[in-house]
């Protein structure tokens, strides 16, 4: 698989949904209509008005990025109108479209985190790119490459967590093997998060340990890694917004962690690259921010646990030019 940077991963889209045959696949976290989205809304449109089957998904979290948090109902601003006439216009062209996840007293709960897309046999994830102006200038990454198999497996999650989100129904974290490690899927079920126990585990064995994330690791992750001195680079708080703000400077009085970076723009990449004691490394790269609240409110999440030194040297590469 190769690394996306964001613009790169929009791009690449573009490219290669002009030309699928069969089928299209997408499901972005947060998904916006605008000037760095509409080339891709458009070429979703046409392979389905020529007769590609596709699919798009996106969480109704968006509302609230889009919208400010806003009484969005009453005032809709530009960036809501913009969502609208891109639900019309994909229901126009054929496109099948649905907002999931849950909106309820607990705002951050049942959040779909996921970010893939399948085209043909050819599969993007593992990485956290949203798609829309502001998710496409951060420091982030997305993985592509073909796999007909691991589509398959994702198409089958899509519509999985598609009919689960019409019914308030979730599963059990789990895992299956694939071209380049195993993939790591978290159901929604609440406090049950097979990525975050796989992270742990193996930051107990590494020797040495390199974590990336928008958020300060918390929980027994964060107790694991401030015991075996990892090298932590996450947003500093006065890089972030509104409640992400609050929770990074939270988290790093009740963790005691501190972040490396020093950069200016926000990190919104997630990985760890673990250096085994037998001097071998292993990535954990995806959706999951590898913090406690997360899995105690069930986010569905999908990560990939990989020994491949081409996807690991990538990352690094990654890292040398947009985190250290």
């Amino acid at each position: 698989m190769e690394l996306y940077t964001p613009q790169a991963y929009a791009d690449a889209l573009v490219k290669d949904i002009a030309r699928a045959d069969t089928r299209i696949i997408l499901f972005s976290h947060i998904l916006g209509y605008d000037g760095s989205t509409k080339k891709l809304i458009t070429a979703l449109c046409e392979a389905a008005e020529r007769g590609v089957q596709v699919e798009v998904g996106g969480d109704v979290f968006t509302y609230g990025i889009l919208g400010g948090w806003r009484t969005i109902l009453l005032k809709p601003d530009q960036r809501i109108h913009a969502l609208r006439t891109m639900v019309k216009t994909f229901k126009r062209s054929g496109v099948k479209f649905s907002w999931m996840g849950q909106l309820g007293p607990i705002l951050f709960a049942g959040r779909m985190h996921l970010k893939w897309c399948v085209i043909d046999d050819q599969v993007f994830s593992f990485g956290g790119v949203n798609l829309y102006e502001d998710g496409l200038k951060h420091a982030d990454y997305m993985l592509g490459g073909r796999d007909k198999e691991l589509g398959d497996h994702i198409a089958k999650e899509h519509e999985r967590i598609e009919r689960a989100s019409r019914l308030g129904k979730v599963h059990r974290s789990y895992q299956f093997p694939s071209l380049h490690g195993t993939v790591l899927v978290d159901g929604g079920k609440m406090g049950d998060s097979i990525i975050y126990k796989r992270a742990c585990e193996l930051a107990r064995q590494a020797k040495e340990i390199t974590f990336v994330s928008q958020y300060c690791p918390t929980g027994k992750l964060g107790k694991i890694m401030r015991t075996k001195g990892a090298k932590l680079y996450f947003s500093h708080w006065r890089l972030a917004h509104g409640f992400n703000r609050f929770l990074i400077s939270a988290s790093m009085i009740t963790t005691g962690n501190k972040t490396l970076y020093q950069r200016q723009k926000y990190i919104h990449a997630k990985c760890i690259i673990y250096k085994m004691p037998d001097g071998k490394k292993v990535a954990i790269t995806g959706t999951h921010n590898f913090v406690r609240a997360g899995v105690a409110l069930g986010t569905r999440e999908i990560a990939l646990e990989t020994p491949d030194q081409h996807i690991i040297a990538q990352l690094e590469g990654f890292l040398e030019e947009h985190i250290y």
